[in-house]
């Protein structure tokens, strides 16, 4: 699977904002401990955002030998392009991960059936394939991916999908979105690549092995 050639480049770093998409959150805390003691105030930060939590979709189809299949998409992260590249020999791909399509629940969404509509609407925007929200099947219980820093969910479904029926996905007008990638591969290929250390986004692989362990 080749990842796109998109990279990314710093024109200026400016200090952290104190409004706008991401927001800090600075908290004065104290611990109580079950022996009645207490531990010294200390400071914790926070990240957050009006949309807090997320949806993720793996749309699936069986071919015609029975084999499941998964979608997966390119996706392009600022934070991860500008990571230092320890000495460990982790991968770097110039900030590109393999996901599934996934994206932020807006607030006239929080409730079950928002929850599908938004995963519907991501699945159409990031895979062009329409689906209704309906077809949205929950695939396991909600995760927090970073609890220390955010309060942020991922919500997580699955659907069949007609891959036929697939077409040039929209996207979000965003410049990260642009000469995006999608493949569909078994889902037995999806999770030997999460072993060998192609497929790095945890929630993808958390999708992927819920999803192989789910009968459809």
């Amino acid at each position: 699977m080749l990842l796109p050639s998109t990279s990314l480049q710093i024109v200026r770093e400016d200090p952290p904002a104190e409004s706008g998409f991401l927001r800090v959150r600075s908290r004065t805390l104290r611990a109580k401990f079950p022996d009645g003691s207490s531990s010294d105030d200390f400071a914790y930060e926070e990240i957050e955002r009006a949309a807090l939590d997320a949806v993720v979709i793996a749309a699936h189809f069986r071919d015609s030998k029975g084999v499941r299949h998964v979608f997966l998409r390119s996706s392009l992260r600022p934070p991860v392009a500008f990571r230092p590249v320890l000495p460990i020999g982790e991968r770097h791909d110039g900030g590109h991960l393999w996901e599934l399509p996934a994206g932020l629940v807006e607030q006239n969404e929080r409730s079950e059936h928002g929850l599908r509509e938004c995963a519907a609407r991501e699945l159409h925007e990031e895979l062009g394939i329409m689906m209704p929200a309906d077809a949205m099947k929950p695939l396991g219980t909600p995760t927090f991916p970073a609890p220390s820093i955010i309060a942020e969910r991922h919500f997580y479904f699955h659907c069949e999908v007609d891959p036929s029926r697939q077409k040039s996905p929209e996207g979000d007008g965003s410049p990260l979105e642009r000469h995006a990638s999608i493949v569909a591969i078994s889902s037995e290929e999806a999770l030997l690549r999460v072993r060998a250390g192609e497929i790095q986004d945890a929630k993808t692989e958390i999708a992927l092995r819920r999803l192989a362990e789910t009968p459809t």
